[in-house]
């Protein structure tokens, strides 16, 4: 059965060497990603995916952090065109391996954060575009990011979310850093939640009715809370006393709840069989899709895929939601075979 993994992450050559001209050494999660050797050498991928048969294929995405960690809006254009181009390059050179890639948005850029991804997508042929889950510590929902969203929604492509937190985001107001890399274990469900929430009470199903949103790890927190999500803001309101938001949730045209089911999961759980089948239970049979996260796991590549994969075949479920998982979901979303 073909197995289309649409959240791997990956630093081609071209742009880990502009990387590394700009930052001059890694440190926290540049280092992460550096250090791993999958992510910038091809012959390990290669080794690593002929693990897993020719079914397995890659759709492609540049590693975090964000673009904007490395410099000002100027240089985070900068390495978005130089990622999309060498992902483009590996894409047309390995067409079996890559069927296709995904750009990320210089979204600090108010003029490229638009035009790279209509170069990236109608250019260079990306599926879809990445934006992580805030913006140097604003929301995505404000209205200088609004363009962006116009587009992706008039070109009907979706958009990979992914969370970015790091240790200087403190667990308690009393430090200054995070310990134990908690920002990054409960810190990232968190941030695609909460992203996930701004979107939902920002009113961007409303405002873009075609916009897909591919949240990372099964949906972050909200298939476990979905009763806190669903009833538990009913209430809305009902514990703030220094402004009304009642109006917030009555102001939309469907109950809030059936907004959050209108995202995207991905199966990049670490293995974790109750968060995939939390996933498909809330999303729907339709919306969740085969991811690994690779090659951040302790093998540098295999582990998390080949756990996925088992997780997903041992699944008590059909063979037709299994193809669905892998390869049927993908296609339908991205509107094309592989």
């Amino acid at each position: 059965m073909k197995k289309i993994d649409v959240f791997n992450h990956i630093w081609p050559e071209p742009f880990f060497e502009a990387l590394i001209k700009q930052i001059g050494s890694m440190s926290d999660m540049t280092k992460r990603s550096g250090d791993v050797p999958m992510m910038t050498s091809l012959d390990r991928r290669f080794e690593v995916m002929d693990m897993f048969g020719d079914d397995y294929c890659q759709i492609l995405s540049l590693a975090s952090p964000p673009l904007e960690k490395f410099g000002d809006p100027a240089i985070a254009l900068e390495l978005s065109r130089i990622g999309s181009d060498s992902m483009a390059e590996l894409c047309q050179k390995y067409p079996e391996r890559f069927p296709s890639f995904i750009g990320t948005v210089p979204i600090t850029h108010p003029d490229g954060l638009v035009e790279e991804s209509r170069r990236a997508i109608e250019d260079l042929g990306a599926v879809g575009m990445q934006v992580f889950t805030n913006v140097a510590g604003k929301p995505l929902d404000l209205p200088e990011y609004a363009p962006f969203f116009d587009y992706m929604n008039s070109v009907k492509k979706p958009v990979w979310l992914h969370p970015a937190r790091g240790q200087n985001f403190a667990d308690y107001d009393s430090e200054d850093r995070s310990e134990y890399e908690i920002y990054w274990t409960f810190g990232w469900p968190y941030e695609t939640s909460a992203a996930m929430a701004r979107m939902v009470f920002s009113k961007f199903f409303d405002q873009w009715p075609d916009l897909k949103v591919i949240t990372h790890h099964a949906g972050g927190m909200i298939p476990y809370f979905e009763g806190r999500v669903g009833a538990g803001w009913d209430q809305m309101g009902a514990r703030t006393s220094d402004r009304d938001l009642s109006v917030v949730r009555t102001s939309l045209k469907r109950p809030h709840l059936e907004y959050f089911k209108e995202f995207y999961a991905d199966t990049a759980s670490f293995g974790s069989r109750k968060a995939v089948e939390h996933a498909i239970e809330f999303f729907g049979e339709d919306r969740v899709l085969f991811a690994s996260d690779a090659p951040f796991d302790p093998e540098g590549g295999p582990y998390y895929i080949r756990e996925t994969i088992k997780l997903i075949e041992s699944l008590d479920i059909s063979d037709e939601l299994r193809r669905k998982i892998f390869v049927g979901n993908a296609e339908t979303l991205l509107g094309r075979k592989f």
